[in-house]
């Protein structure tokens, strides 16, 4: 086993901050300009808007907090550092969005139905709103030029699936959310004002609450599994096992487990089988030789360990942990299993 080491960016990738202080910068700039128009027009869509911007600047905050955090060193309480404290404040996040930023929007809006009232200057609106479509394009020109960067050939949703760095998903999805707001909350304020119809201001609210409501959704579905814990990058695993295939005193890499505790931090176990003459000091060696490889292909490994075992007793393992096994005897029966030879495995984990 190799110990903790302080947050290490993974070769070529390119960092999300500069994408979440942009989103801050842009966010904290619209949410004053919608607060001033908002007081003038008494526009319920208008001051959902606001509500929305502030936050989502309060979100990116917090997100930079989450980063700042998932740096620090391991410790003796936390082991395996603080990588998933980024994930931690992800998922706030999208709690947040949930409960302030479409909960908000959908009570004024339902509020502003049942008592409806005309919207007050409504050029300042236009003019508001056109400044926040292009401070907010802004925006997200730099999240999704940053996200565009990171995913490489995926597809858009696919790599928001497979991404281990939410500050990057998650800005980008609430500056299109936010664009998809000011465009409601434009046309809404026109179609109040052109068919004198002031109710139409708060459905707009409420249609800007709906969106902000399945945004978090999203967000909150991924960032909860990133907590959970998933697997690395398949290809990273693959790659993994290559380079420990390739020692000369492995006889077979037999397999791996990854866990995904930063975007830039991975625990990797490994399963060994080494060659039979080898001595327990010889196989200390390898592991080191092999540590020291792996690390300078993949500096994201911050913990790695290697268990030597045989192929067999490793998937023997395997089907007792995610629940093979208990599908063979389902199928086969018990006394089948044993006629095919297969012992009953310690229960040891992995």
């Amino acid at each position: 086993m190799t110990g903790p080491e302080r947050t290490r960016s993974p070769k070529g990738k390119p960092s999300s901050t500069p994408a979440v202080y942009a989103a801050l910068v842009g966010d904290v700039l619209v949410g004053l300009t919608k607060v001033g128009a908002a007081t003038l027009t008494g526009s319920t869509a208008m001051t959902s808007e606001a509500i929305h911007s502030f936050v989502d600047a309060g979100n990116e905050i917090l997100l930079l907090y989450g980063i700042h955090r998932s740096g620090r060193h391991a410790d003796v309480e936390h082991p395996l550092g603080y990588g998933r404290e980024l994930y931690f404040w992800s998922f706030i996040v999208a709690v947040l969005v949930f409960s302030l930023g479409a909960g908000v929007a959908v009570f004024e809006g339902a509020t502003h139905i049942s008592h409806p009232a005309a919207i007050q200057h409504p050029t300042v609106n236009y003019v508001v709103l056109g400044l926040a479509l292009v401070i907010e394009g802004w925006s997200w020109l730099v999240s999704f030029r940053q996200f565009n960067a990171a995913k490489g050939d995926l597809g858009i949703y696919e790599a928001f699936r497979r991404s281990k760095d939410p500050p990057s998903f998650m800005v980008l999805f609430e500056n299109s959310a936010a664009l998809l707001g000011i465009l409601v909350a434009g046309v809404g304020t026109f179609a109040a004002v052109a068919l004198n119809q002031p109710v139409l201001d708060g459905v707009a609210s409420v249609i800007i609450g709906l969106i902000l409501g399945a945004t978090a959704i999203l967000l909150a579905r991924e960032s909860k599994s990133l907590l959970i814990g998933e697997q690395a990058d398949p290809h990273l695993s693959r790659s993994i096992l290559a380079i420990a295939g390739a020692q000369p005193a492995v006889s077979r890499a037999n397999g791996l487990l990854t866990v995904q505790l930063a975007p830039d931090q991975i625990v990797a176990a490994l399963s060994l089988e080494f060659a039979d003459d080898l001595r327990a000091s010889q196989i200390e060696d390898q592991v080191i030789a092999l540590e020291q490889k792996l690390r300078a292909a993949h500096p994201e490994i911050v913990v790695l360990f290697v268990k030597p075992q045989t192929d067999k007793a490793y998937h023997a393992q395997r089907r007792i942990r995610f629940g093979e096994l208990v599908d063979v005897k389902r199928q086969a029966g018990p006394s089948q299993v044993r006629a095919r030879g297969t012992s009953r495995p310690s229960r040891n984990r992995e």
